[in-house]
């Protein structure tokens, strides 16, 4: 396993266009903590974001894993393009010749995503506490790790996003192709969306998007804003009731884990049975 991350890591190691995209995706994470000094003016009244809570324990696990989870593109080029280039650079072949199987080349690939992920997670994780102690009014061990679920759900939400990433640039072999498929397919699933809201309801239509890719991987964590003391506030001033279920559900996961099943057997058993 060592041996195939090692194999990976040289091959990211001399490409500049994925060290500045896994820089800037990293600097990009910690500008989640501008937040905390960005000062709003709405209706002529002056608000900071830290103020209204956002980095309170335990829902900064929440708003956070959300917020870092959109930056997720950036390194899904990197996936991407570390996947098609093997084609352009001939690097798959030449690995197969020098006695790589197949099945380690995916694999390398695979633990590449999980190790991604992990290094993610465990940014986010240092970063809450870091936000969470400076900015929270409650510091309470049982408070402060209480929600840390959606840590999990966000390192999945990685993992599998990644996969799909990986799956698509075996299947197209191009960069460019690969990553505008993957726009392509994000409107294909709201398409679907729309199509079964017309013909049925918006229920069903949220249950079917339940089961896409891409929508059983946003589901893994839902958004925080209404969850917000301001919001919540706003609600009850408007006489408006919300209520809704936040937590990383057992089914979601397991949806999102069929996917990546899905996503890794079939970039195999797409290598499998290409002639390289």
């Amino acid at each position: 396993m060592l041996r195939l991350l090692t194999i990976e890591y040289h091959k990211l190691k001399h490409s500049r266009t994925s060290k500045v995209l896994i820089i800037g995706y990293f600097i990009l994470l910690s500008a989640i903590a501008l937040l905390a000094s960005i000062k709003f003016n709405i209706f002529g009244a002056e608000f900071r974001l830290a103020d209204q809570g956002i980095f309170n324990f335990p829902y900064i696990w929440h708003f956070n894993t959300f917020m870092a989870a959109i930056l997720k593109f950036f390194l899904a080029v990197v996936i991407v393009s570390m996947t098609a280039n093997e084609y352009s650079n001939r690097t798959l072949k030449q690995n197969l010749i020098d006695g790589l199987s197949k099945k380690e080349f995916i694999l390398s690939k695979f633990v590449t995503v999980i190790v991604f992920s992990a290094i993610s997670t465990i940014f986010i994780f240092i970063l809450n506490l870091i936000l969470g102690f400076s900015f929270s009014d409650f510091n309470e061990a049982s408070i402060v790790f209480t929600g840390l679920e959606f840590l999990f759900g966000f390192f999945l939400k990685l993992v599998a996003f990644f996969s799909f990433c990986l799956f698509l640039g075996i299947l197209i072999k191009r960069s460019a192709f690969a990553l505008g498929f993957l726009l392509f397919w994000w409107i294909f699933e709201w398409i679907i969306w729309l199509g079964t809201a017309y013909v049925s309801t918006k229920e069903i239509a949220w249950q079917v998007w339940d089961f896409l890719p891409l929508g059983s991987m946003w589901n893994l964590i839902n958004e925080p804003f209404t969850r917000l003391e301001i919001v919540q506030t706003a609600a009850t001033q408007l006489q408006t009731e919300m209520v809704m279920d936040y937590g990383v559900e057992w089914y979601e996961i397991a949806i999102v884990c069929v996917w990546i099943f899905i996503f890794i057997y079939s970039s195999f058993a797409l290598l499998k049975k290409r002639d390289l």
